[in-house]
This record gives C-alpha cells, sequence and structure tokens, in this order.
C-alpha cells in the first residue's frame, strides 16, 4: 500500500528537501536575513528622506493680487487660488481696515474650510474642527495643527498676497 501512495505523489516532492510539518518554523538564517535586510531598506530609506531634505530648494512665493480694499463687506468672504492653481484659500475681511487670508485646507483631512460669521470662527464640517479667524489656530480638534496663513500686503487700493506660513 505504500508503494501505491509513493506512486500517487507528485516526483517534485520527493526532490524538494523541506517537509511539510518544518514549513511553519523559521531558522536562524532565515531570521537574521530576514532583520538585515529590513534595517538596510530602513536605513537606505531615512537616508534618502535625508538627503532630499537637504536639497529642497526654497519656496518661491509670487505675488498675486487677492481683492481691491472694500470690495467685500466687513465679516465678508472671498475665495482666490494662493500660491499655484487648484490651492484654494479664503479671504476674510474681520474689521473696516482688516483683512485676514488662510488656506481653505483643514489641516486633519483636507477638508475645505467655511467661515462662520455668528460663531467669529473658521470650521470644518467634516469633522467638527475649528479655527480662530485672529491667528488661524486650534480651537477644537481633530486637527493638531494651525491653518497656514497667507501673508497680506496693501497696495495702494488692492490686497496682495506675498507668501504662505508656515511654507507649504
Amino acid at each position: 500500500m505504500t508503494d501505491r501512495v509513493k506512486e500517487q505523489e507528485p516526483l517534485w516532492r520527493e526532490e524538494f528537501s523541506i517537509s511539510k510539518a518544518d514549513e511553519r518554523y523559521v531558522n536562524r538564517r532565515q531570521l537574521a536575513k530576514f532583520l538585515t535586510l529590513g534595517s538596510l531598506g530602513m536605513f537606505a530609506g531615512n537616508s534618502w528622506i535625508l538627503v532630499s531634505s537637504w536639497l529642497r530648494k526654497a519656496q518661491v512665493y509670487q505675488r498675486s493680487a487677492v481683492a481691491k480694499v472694500g470690495e467685500i463687506p466687513v465679516g465678508g468672504v472671498k475665495l482666490f487660488q494662493y500660491p499655484r492653481p487648484g490651492e484654494q484659500c479664503i479671504l476674510i475681511r474681520t474689521a473696516e481696515d482688516a483683512y485676514v487670508a488662510y488656506s481653505q485646507k483643514c489641516t486633519h483631512l483636507s477638508c475645505a474650510v467655511l467661515y462662520s460669521r455668528v460663531r467669529d470662527r473658521l470650521e470644518c464640517p467634516c469633522h467638527q474642527g475649528y479655527f480662530s479667524v485672529k491667528d488661524g489656530s486650534v480651537l477644537q480638534g481633530p486637527p493638531t495643527r494651525p491653518l497656514p496663513r497667507v501673508i497680506l500686503e496693501r497696495n495702494g487700493e488692492e490686497l496682495i498676497a506675498i507668501k504662505m506660513e508656515p511654507e507649504v
């Protein structure tokens, strides 16, 4: 009967040196090889991140006219794109002669933040994150980082965006 069973087994099983019972166990050589290759991979990845951060060029911001003074009412908002097309920002007129602008992208999961005039804050409707209009700081989480602020400059009757802080 064993001859019959032996005849039914494929030929490759006889030539394959590992038995099925030993397949579940990892020997020291395999473990050392895995740890060595994993460590080398982590070292190479961290080295790449370090070198690319050294070679990163500083962001150059273009000056861009955003709005005219008095174009929006006190408590009103205007959406604009800065520093690149597709990067949505929000301009808020907080007082007669005061304007603030922030990236409209929530720092939690990139939902669009909206201005609430009644509560005087920027609100993220996705996860109820709230930001201060005065400085963009987080009033209530889940966001942990403040909104990037657009630095504005007044040139006559125009408001001009000159850069972002912190850099994006």
